[in-house]
């Protein structure tokens, strides 16, 4: 009788569930996973889950997804593996709601020089995203009037939990001020100390455009000049008067005819370069403060009839990818541009989880001079 029920029951299946209610196996008996870890296809785990199953809070739970280092290490690993065991992934929507964060970092720039911009951005990339954080970029003109509300109303909009400021508009006080009064945490990539050290990542531009004087004093150059950048930009500042008190300090001169301002651009260094090799003597070494200023010595270089380095020592600064490229290969200042950009980002990850105490003193990042086949020594 209850084999003919249950044939019966199987029949008034619809065809397909009752070819399934045929053939479904039950579960191997060699599964070995415990009965509270296997997935169930209709439910996905939840946080709740994961502490029940830990035996711990679910405050716990959200620590270790977040990589707080309040979490004693055995008990971190043991959450781990029934996070991995369970296939559990975080509701990013409920993430932000529990924590009151958006997860979103800002990214304000105003640079000409793309090279930089994208370097910063790829090392801050890998380090928000490996925390749980994406990037919103976020062009601005720092000479607007509008700069201030723009950047307001871009926190508020976007519900930015902090912000990552680039050269030039990090040397901007008055935003970092209205960050403050808002409470966006912020950090500003630097070539000068100009805020509280926690605040920081800072370039050391000074003493890398004094080793670039050191380099050209050796191989026997007095003839030298320098293209800065622009002049409102600190790192201008900043490489000038490295350079210059470098060369002073080995009784070298660098004098203000053998000086011009460019933009941080390739025009603007074939320009900057016309301008200096027209000087009578002319110089026999030009230090570019960017690389891509160096590419436009190079071309007004070879429109002159004039070889590097037989004729003219070219040096750079960044040691951006162009720098390798160029025949012959430029010799420059190779400053870790991605470690910047991962460095401000996992500092500003810190100040907003609060899992460490602020640092008393800034990040800071050193180049090094990477010597190639544009510095010779002068014929005359």
């Amino acid at each position: 009788m209850a084999r003919k029920s249950a044939k019966k029951a199987t029949r008034q299946m619809p065809p397909a569930q009752a070819a399934r209610a045929r053939v479904e196996p039950r579960p191997a008996a060699s599964d070995a996973r415990p009965s509270a870890l296997r997935r169930s296809p209709e439910k996905k785990p939840t946080i709740n889950d994961i502490a029940r199953l830990a035996n711990v809070s679910k405050k716990t739970v959200s620590r270790v997804i977040n990589e707080s280092p309040f979490v004693r290490e055995e008990t971190r690993t043991r959450i781990a593996e029934i996070i991995r065991s369970t296939g559990f992934t975080p509701d990013p929507q409920a993430r932000a709601l529990a924590f009151r964060r958006s997860h979103l970092i800002g990214l304000v720039y105003d640079n000409p020089n793309a090279p930089y911009v994208i370097n910063v951005q790829e090392g801050a990339l890998g380090a928000l995203r490996r925390l749980g954080y994406e990037l919103v970029v976020y062009p601005c003109d720092r000479n607007s009037p509008e700069l201030l509300s723009d950047i307001r109303q871009l926190v508020s909009r976007q519900r930015l939990d902090g912000m990552l400021i680039l050269p030039p508009v990090s040397e901007n006080h008055a935003l970092a001020e209205m960050l403050r009064e808002i409470d966006c945490p912020y950090i500003r990539i630097l070539s000068a100390a100009l805020d509280e050290p926690q605040n920081l990542v800072q370039s050391m531009d000074r003493q890398s455009a004094a080793e670039v004087a050191e380099h050209l004093a050796k191989l026997g150059h007095t003839r030298i000049a320098m293209i800065l950048g622009p002049p409102t930009y600190r790192s201008s500042q900043e490489r000038l008067e490295g350079f210059s008190n470098a060369l002073a300090d080995r009784g070298l001169t660098l004098a203000p005819d053998y000086i011009a301002e460019g933009a941080y651009t390739f025009e603007s260094g074939a320009a900057c370069a016309e301008m200096l090799l027209s000087r009578t003597p002319r110089p026999t070494a030009i230090f570019a403060s960017n690389d891509e200023m160096a590419a436009g010595v190079y071309r007004t270089a070879y429109l002159r009839g004039l070889r590097i380095p037989q004729d003219l020592t070219v040096i750079g600064f960044d040691d951006s990818p162009l720098a390798s490229r160029l025949c012959p290969s430029l010799t420059t200042m190779r400053q870790p541009i991605r470690d910047m950009g991962r460095l401000a980002a996992e500092r500003l990850i810190s100040k907003i989880s609060r899992s460490e105490a602020p640092s008393p003193a800034a990040t800071t990042v050193f180049s090094h001079l990477v010597v190639r086949e544009s510095s010779g020594r002068p014929v005359n």
